[in-house]
């Protein structure tokens, strides 16, 4: 018994080591390519959004979901209703779902073990430098689309995949607390468009001295 527990602790130790050591290149160009290349990243956009809080699909009985009209030009500005958020980690939360973190020159690199999420084989990768605290993206192996994405207290899982001027984009989000397993917020994109530039009235909120 207790050789069969060193030889699986040395296994485990030596798949981090290797995870660690390699080169994550590859799995960042194949994730990006797989949703149509950089020159299709988003950076200005127009989200029509609809979302609820709670543990099950649909809202609570005598409940309606919220409905939110959203402008966001990365990395760092979301208007709602033509009012900027200010500081949010919401704003990290999307540049992950739209892999802007990945074309980051901020950004820093570290291969992760890979888990199986819902039957789904998933590549990790860790990125830091340009988020805090660091994110852990987890990219379908067959497909290398994200499919789940560890931050700060909570997972995310990605599904329901769409195609808009040449990029794939997942369409629903769902958000799980990572301590308990259980949802707290659903969310899905009814439309998606890109933008040339931000929309006149729209300007980033004045910097605080």
């Amino acid at each position: 018994m207790r050789s069969t527990i060193i030889g699986t602790f040395c296994l485990l130790a030596g798949c981090l080591a290797h995870a660690q050591s390699a080169d994550p290149k590859p799995l960042v160009e194949k994730a990006v390519q797989a949703v149509g290349g950089k020159d299709k990243l988003l950076k200005i956009y127009r989200l029509k959004e609809v979302f609820h809080f709670g543990e099950t699909p649909e809202p609570a009985a005598g409940k309606k979901r919220s409905v939110r009209d959203s402008i966001l030009s990365q990395p760092d500005h979301w208007w709602i209703n033509k009012k900027e958020r200010g500081p949010d980690p919401a704003k990290d939360d999307a540049r992950a779902w739209s892999l802007d973190l990945l074309v980051d020159e901020k950004s820093r690199f570290e291969l992760i073990p890979e888990i199986v999420d819902e039957g789904r084989t998933c590549l990790g990768l860790r990125v830091t430098g340009s988020v805090t605290p660091a994110m852990s993206f987890y990219f379908d192996k067959e497909t290398y689309l994200l499919r789940r994405l560890d931050w700060r207290s909570d997972f995310y899982r990605f599904s329901e995949w769409k195609e808009h001027d040449g990029l794939r984009y997942a369409s629903r989000t769902v958000i799980f607390k990572i301590k308990s397993g259980k949802p707290w917020f659903f969310h899905d994109i009814t439309e998606l468009q890109r933008l040339a530039k931000l929309p006149e009235g729209l300007n980033p909120p004045p910097v605080s001295k």
